[in-house]
This record gives structure tokens, sequence and C-alpha cells, in this order.
């Protein structure tokens, strides 16, 4: 029961998103066309319209977000049905007054209708309104009933409670900035963040006929803005600090990717407001850092309270929104003071906790194949959308494994069959910032700002069919069967040496992940010549693509990782020249690329070079036939015994 009402409520915090994405644009219709700044009443007087007609864009946008196929029907339905309550409500008791939560119920309710009714066939002689046109009808009369249920008996007492805690937190103040603080941070991973924003952006507080603290605000409420304004120091400040903190903590070779990966994060954050790609690159590698910063952001917000600064926005606390907002904030240029000292203080306490504690945040895993910090490709918009959604795809168990696929502002929310199926590795090197279980079959991918892009071509591709998804995530390894390898076995003549160079054990390695043999057995050679061959005959699986790693299968199914250098994926493709294509053939010694070993030496942490069987048999050894130096492509180096 409370698992489904946790996936209820994402299901609000995630329809939430489509109406609040209207915002943007009602706070900068308002403010440009504000006397204060271009003073063009028609403008102004457009985004008024938007803020004075919430509850209906909320109404329409949560039933379209709550139907499974996003009708329009289900969003006239949702007018419908805020109409219905709104009136009838009024016609029961003029003072009182759902406001915003009306067209959420409604919406909810029209939602709710459209996705059990929309396929019912009724007689012949009314089928002209069976289907989707039966909604609206529904809608209205279940809305008519709650109308007679909450005025009369159950939000009469509601109305009174939310006037209660109303006066409660701005009696409390500061704590109960700060307490609101704290929990929208800490409730951003389960997506229940926006349930409690509507509370006090939007119902929170009265005003000349307006409620909540954003319409308050725009309507130049002299008490409204007290409880966005800590905002501004987390988003603008605080968080492109902890951007900063763990590009400084990052190992030295993967430093620069690390800094290219969260430095347009932060730039994001610092212009836009949107925080969630960064939170989540650190929320499930440190939880201790995640509540640290919900700590923190509610300091913000108590502080902000504290000093009396006032200030608001439309969408998040970005600095559009800060520039926007200027005019009629209180104190607006402390805030920026405010804002400094807090970057103060989340450099020193992140960038402390991350050395003392030894937390894996971005650019300081272990596992170099785990990484957090996503690659970047050379191909068009469209196809790197195409490839980034067929790679998720198959992180996530192919598509007979995805029950729900939907989005919010930055993240892929699912639910799944078999979670044991889900691939987190594959969905971060694909490029997720962060992948977070709810529940038994929940899942939230954070992609970004271009989740909706991502998730469309998901969609497509599943339409397609699995020979499309195959095709786009360039994995096409059909021809073999990961079952004959089994009994397999290399003859010492038929392995050569990939480079020429000198032999060692990779217990010799300096890197964990490969001395260690997480990645598999094998063997390390330290290169003295750029050439890089095929020591078998075999096809090209897959090509990393940073270049600096390349996979071969061979025709018994037997799995081979040609990784040169160490943490050389940092590099970008710097140094390498590859001159094969994933799904060619080739022979013993034909070349696969070459190095530019000068460029490697001087940027990555070693060209030391690894040779990897990474789906070697349960009872199968490698026995090296020669130790030291080698020559690549003649010398015969190894059999599986």
């Amino acid at each position: 029961m409370l698992r489904s009402l946790g996936q209820f409520l994402q299901r609000i915090g995630r329809s939430l998103m489509l109406p609040i994405a209207v915002l943007p644009v009602a706070a900068l219709l308002l403010r440009l066309g504000a006397d204060d700044v271009l003073d063009i009443p028609f403008m102004h007087e457009a985004g008024a319209a938007l803020f004075d007609n919430l509850p209906l864009i909320f109404a329409i946008g949560i039933a379209i977000g709550f139907s499974k196929d996003g009708h329009g029907a289900a969003g006239l339905a949702g007018v419908v049905g805020y109409l219905v309550l709104d009136y009838s409500m009024a016609a029961i008791d003029d003072s009182l007054d759902m406001d915003v939560l009306a067209g959420i119920l409604a919406g909810i309710v029209a939602g709710i209708l459209y996705n059990r009714f929309k396929d019912v066939k009724l007689p012949e002689w009314l089928a002209f309104f069976g289907g989707r046109r039966l909604i609206p009808i529904l809608t209205a009369f279940a809305m008519a009933l709650f109308a007679f249920l909450l005025g009369f008996w159950l939000w009469p007492p509601m109305q009174a409670l939310i006037d209660t805690v109303g006066d409660w937190v701005t009696q409390a103040g500061a704590l109960g900035a700060g307490v609101y603080g704290v929990m929208n941070r800490l409730l951003i991973p389960t997506g229940l963040h926006h349930i409690v924003n509507s509370y006090v952006w939007f119902v929170f507080g009265e005003y000349e006929g307006t409620t909540g603290e954003i319409n308050r605000f725009f309507a130049e409420d002299p008490s409204a803005g007290l409880f966005l304004a800590g905002f501004f120091p987390v988003m603008m400040f605080g968080i492109p600090a902890i951007c900063l903190a763990m590009i400084f903590a990052a190992k030295k070779g993967r430093r620069k990717a690390t800094a290219g990966f969260l430095g347009g994060l932060a730039f994001t954050a610092f212009l836009t407001g949107i925080t969630e790609p960064v939170e989540f690159s650190f929320m499930f590698l440190s939880p201790l850092l995640y509540v640290v910063h919900a700590l923190l952001a509610g300091l913000a917000l108590a502080t902000a309270f504290m000093l009396e600064m006032r200030h608001g926005f439309g969408f998040s606390a970005g600095f559009i929104d800060y520039v926007l907002s200027f005019n009629i904030a209180e104190n607006p240029l402390g805030l920026l003071v405010v804002g400094l000292v807090f970057a103060v203080i989340y450099f020193l306490v992140f960038y402390t906790l991350i050395r003392v504690l030894d937390l894996k945040t971005p650019g300081r895993e272990d596992d170099e194949g785990e990484s957090v910090i996503p690659s970047s490709g050379d191909d068009s918009d469209d196809d790197e959308f195409q490839q980034k959604a067929a790679n998720f795809l198959i992180g996530l168990g192919g598509k007979e494994n995805l029950r729900t696929l939907d989005y919010c502002a930055t993240r892929l929310r699912l639910e799944v069959e078999d979670m044991e199926e889900v691939n987190e590795g594959q969905l971060k090197r694909s490029g997720a910032n962060g992948v977070m279980k709810v529940g038994g079959n929940g899942l939230h991918v954070v992609v970004g700002t271009q989740v909706e892009f991502v998730a469309n071509a998901m969609e497509l591709l599943m339409k397609q069919g699995d020979g499309k998804i195959t095709e786009k995530a360039q994995a096409d390894s059909s021809s073999f069967s990961d079952s004959t390898y089994k009994e397999a076995e290399i003859q010492k003549d038929e392995f050569s040496a990939p480079i020429t160079g000198r032999i060692l054990p990779l217990s010799e390695v300096p890197d964990d992940v490969f001395s260690s043999y997480m990645m598999g057995d094998g063997f390390a050679i330290e290169p003295n010549d750029s050439k890089v061959v095929s020591p078998v005959d075999a096809v090209i699986d897959n090509i990393f693509p940073s270049k600096h790693a390349i996979g071969l299968r061979l025709t018994n199914g037997l799995e081979i990782l040609i990784h040169i250098g160490l943490e050389t994926v940092q590099l970008e493709g710097k140094g390498f020249k590859v001159y094969v294509n994933e799904g060619d053939q080739v022979r013993k010694g034909d070349l696969l690329m070459e190095l530019d070993l000068d460029v490697i030496n001087r940027e990555a942490a070693s060209t030391i070079s690894l040779i990897i069987f990474t789906n070697l048999p349960e009872g199968k050894t490698i026995e090296m036939l020669k130790i030291g130096k080698v020559q690549g492509k003649e010398d015969q180096i190894l059999h599986l015994k």
C-alpha cells in the first residue's frame, strides 16, 4: 500500500512539471512589461493573465501528465472539472478558496478517469458519447460530487488547517524557512519536493486575492519572497562551489575531464537554477554529502529570512530570475554577499569531507568504467540523442524490461519488470548523471535538461523494434554465440603481441582496478611503438567514444579488451587514431590504431596498456609463453589452459 502511495505521489510530482514549465514565460512577460523595466502594459498584462489563471493551467497540465498517452481529451476534461469544482464551491460558500489545489485535484481526477474509461464503448444510440468524449462528462459529474463533499464537510476544516500551518510557519520565521529549505532538498531524490513547493509557491499566504509566495511576490506583497530569497545563494553560488570542490578533489589524471563535465553543470545551475544534474552526481556516491547539502540549503534560507531579504523567481533561483526581479526585490545586493559567503562554506566543507573520507565523487572513482563522467560524442544532436537512447535501453535490460517510460525536468522516471536486468554502469557510461532506485521497480535516471529529447528518442526506438535499437547502439554481436567459447582454447600460434614493448604482469600495473583482476585476467604491455595491431582473428565488437580502448570478439565468443594507457579516457580521443570500425572483421596483425605516445605520456597517468580477457571461462587460465620485450604482430605470447 505504501509503495502504491509513493508511486502515486511521484506521479503527481512528475505531472506538476508541465504546468510549472509555464512559470518562466509568465514571469518574463510580467517583469519585462512592468513600468519599472520596459513599461509595456500589454506585455505585463499577458504575464499577469498566466498567473491569474494558474489553477486552470494546472488542471490542464496535470490531466495531460496523468494520462497514459498525453491526449488533449484529458486536458479538456481537466478544464471542465476545475470549472465545475470552482463555481460549485463558490455557490456553497464564497469564502472557500482552493485556488491552485482545485486545479491539481481536477487534473488528477480527469487523468485517472481518462486512463480508466477512454476506451469504453456505449450502446449504438449513445455511441457518439463513448470513448474519449465520455471523459469530460464523467469528470463533470465527479467534480460536482467532490464540490458537494468538499464544500459542506471536508474543505472548511482543511482550509483552517492550512491557515494554521501558514500562521505557524510565519511565526516560526527563520526556523520555518530553514525547515522548508531542508525538506525541499531532501525530497528531491523522490521527486516529491514539487508537492511541498506547490504549497509554498501557490497556496501559502494571501494578498489582495492572490495566494502563494510566487504570486504574492509578483503582486508586490511586501511580506512575500522571504521563503524564496534563500534559494539564490544555493543555486547561484552553493552548487557551483560544490562542483569546484569536486574538481579540485578529483584525481590529477581525471581533473580535466571532471572540470569539463561539472563546469557546464555549474554554469547551468548559476544561470537557470537547475541543480539536479549536479546533485545526482554525488547524491548516491555519498549520501552524507547530500545531507550536508540539505542542511546548508536550510541554513541559507534561514539566513536570508533573518536578514529580511526578499526576492522571487518564476522558475528557479538562477541568475536570469535574479536579474528579472531585481527591481522589486528587497536587498538583492545583500543576497550576492550571502551567496559568496555560502560559496566559501560549501567549498571548504565539501572539499574537506571528500578528501578526509576519501569519498568517490566524480573524478575519484576506483573503476574508470563506472565513472559518472559521461563521454562526449561528435554526432549531430539527433544522432546523439538516438544513440544515447539506444544505449540507455540496453542498460535498462531492453524495451521488454520497461513497464512505463516518463520524464520530468531532468530525469527519466521509469518502472521496470526486473531490477536485476538494469546495468547501472552501462547507464552511467552512456551519459547518465545518476541512477536511483525507487521502491521495488521504480527507477530514476538523471539525464539533464535535454531529457525530453532522450525520452522521445527512446519511445521512437521502442516502436521501431530491437533491430533498430541494436543498430543505433552499434552493438551488434549476433554472429557469435556466448555459449560456444566454454571449451575454447587459444593455441600458442594464434595470439600474438598487439604492441611492441615490454610485457608486465597485471599485478605490477599501478591501478587497483586492473591489478586486482576486477576487469578480468590478462597482461600489460609498456609500449615503445605507436602501432597497435589485432592479436587474433576477430570482429571489432566496440570502440570506446574516447578511442582509448577497443573490444574484440573471437568466433568462439571469447571477448578481449585492449585498453591503451591509464586514465586515458580523459584525453577524449587526443593521441589516438583508429583505423577500424565497429563490426569490422580483422585478421591477426591488422592495424587497429596508432598512438601519439608523447601526448599520452604528457597528459595521462601512464602509457601502460592492458589486454584483458573479460569473459574468460571458469577454470581457464592464461599461460604466458614470453615475458619481457616483445615485437608487436610477430611474437606469439600466450595460450589458454
